[in-house]
Formats: C-alpha cells, structure tokens, sequence
C-alpha cells in the first residue's frame, strides 16, 4: 500500500505561491516523497486493541478488526468496533484516492441509528471515535499541501533520523486538518515517520510515536503506537494502539470495503 497523491490546489495567488516554492527545501521534499511512496504491502488485516485514558488516568478499552487494500493506486480501509458494547458494531471506512483533484471520502456506521453517515470535511478535524486521533489522521496527506524544512539530523531510539517541519500552503488544509504546522521524525534507514508533533490551531498539540515497529518480509508494521494531546506541559489525553494477528499480502474480498459491509458488519 503506497500513499502518492499528489494535489495541486488551485485559487492560491501568485505572490503566495512564489513564497510557498522558495520555503519548500528540494531535500526535505526528497526525504518525504520516499516516505510517501514506501511500501507497506498490498493487502493488511489485524486486529487493534484502543485503550482510551483521561487526564485523570481512567482508561477505556475498544477490540477492533482492521482491514486495508490497495485498488490500484488507491488504498481503501476498513475498522469494525467489536466491544465494549456502548461501541460495538461501529464500522469506519475510508477511499485513500491517488488523485489528488478527488477529496478522500469516509463513512462512519452507526447501529444505534442503523445509518451511514459520510464524514464532510468540514468534519474531519474532530475526533476518531473519542480518540486522540482525528479523521484527517485516518488518511494519507498530499505532498503538494505543504512546504518541507529539514530542521535538524537526530536519533530515535538509536536510529538515525531527519527532523522535518510540515507547513501548510494554504488556510484550506489548516482548516480541514486542524493543524498549523507538523514536525515529523523520519527514521533514515526505513523511511518511517515514527514521531511526529502536531501543532493544532486551538493551541493544544498532539505527539504521536510509534512505540514498537517490526520487518516482516522486507516491509515494517506497527506493533503500538501512540497519540497524546497536550496543553503546555499537561497531558490532557492519551491513545494507545497495539496490533496483533497481523497477516500481511493475505486475500481480502473487496466487498469488505463498502458501505453495505458497513451494515453488515464482521
């Protein structure tokens, strides 16, 4: 499964645009388009394990089923909520397109109302499901929304690694992704972001890291991660995602990725 959209948005003034070109670093832009085309295999299943904690250190646990396949250069994925029953039967899905002209579509199921709600992306700055993952976090970002900066060269967990800055080009991805700026940590050996800061516009931001990664044939997958919304220095919440009985390139029926399996459920 590769991200490469590419998405060139129209309406920007030249004066603008010329800017947005002189800010963008060719060899931070190098680093991410091997980030975006790396390969993550072309079919995944796995089931998830979401622990939810509050400020107060409360958890919540959620069991979900995981599914992701490419449809040429698009990647479609699939989320069944399977317990505690205030969520159970809940179904996410999402169109990862390659063309960059076509806006990703999502859809969120919900049994209480036996509906399929299509998520606009006037939405998709708020929450994943009490998360501190947001639907735009659910999708791939295009390359051409934002200007590259290497900041610095620096470890993670012994790893060499470039820190990159992420500046949106224009108010219309500050808008829909909620985020005025990112820094990335990409490891230089797999090409992985495996920490990031997101810079939100209410002021808060968000840390993700990719806690535990493994190779299996040749491509690397998650094992836990995690997302921890902070304000100053308070954790004002924290996600945690572990992966297990992964089956990586294994056949998935393409039926799996549609709203009316969204109704059906597993």
């Amino acid at each position: 499964m590769k991200a490469k959209k590419i998405l060139f948005l129209l309406g920007v003034g030249a004066t603008l645009l010329t800017t947005n070109l002189m800010a963008d670093d060719a060899n931070a832009r190098a680093i991410m388009e091997k980030v975006d085309a790396r390969d993550d295999g072309t079919t995944l299943e796995q089931d998830m394990l979401m622990v939810l904690i509050d400020k107060n250190g409360n958890e919540r646990t959620r069991d979900l089923k995981s599914y992701s396949k490419d449809f040429g250069a698009d990647e479609h994925r699939t989320l069944f909520f399977k317990s505690p029953a205030d969520v159970k039967n809940t179904a996410f899905l999402t169109y990862d397109y390659d063309d960059g002209a076509k806006d990703d579509d999502q859809w969120l199921y919900l049994p209480a109302l036996k509906k399929v709600k299509r998520i606009p992306s006037t939405d998709k700055s708020s929450s994943f499901m009490g998360s501190d993952f947001s639907y735009f976090d659910m999708t791939d970002r295009d390359l051409e929304d934002y200007d590259f900066k290497i900041l610095k060269e620096t470890k993670v967990r012994g790893n060499d690694a470039w820190m990159i800055e992420a500046t949106p080009r224009n108010q219309e991805t500050i808008d829909e992704s909620g985020y005025t700026k990112t820094i990335a940590i990409v490891r230089k050996d797999n090409y992985m972001v495996v920490r990031a800061i997101n810079f939100m516009t209410n002021g808060k931001k968000k840390y993700l890291d990719l806690k535990q990664i493994h190779q299996e044939s040749g491509i690397w997958l998650v094992d836990e991660m995690t997302m921890t919304t902070k304000k100053g220095k308070d954790t004002l919440h924290k996600t945690i995602l572990t992966f297990s009985n992964v089956a990586l390139n294994a056949p998935i029926s393409d039926d799996v990725f549609t709203t009316r399996r969204l109704e059906k459920g597993l």
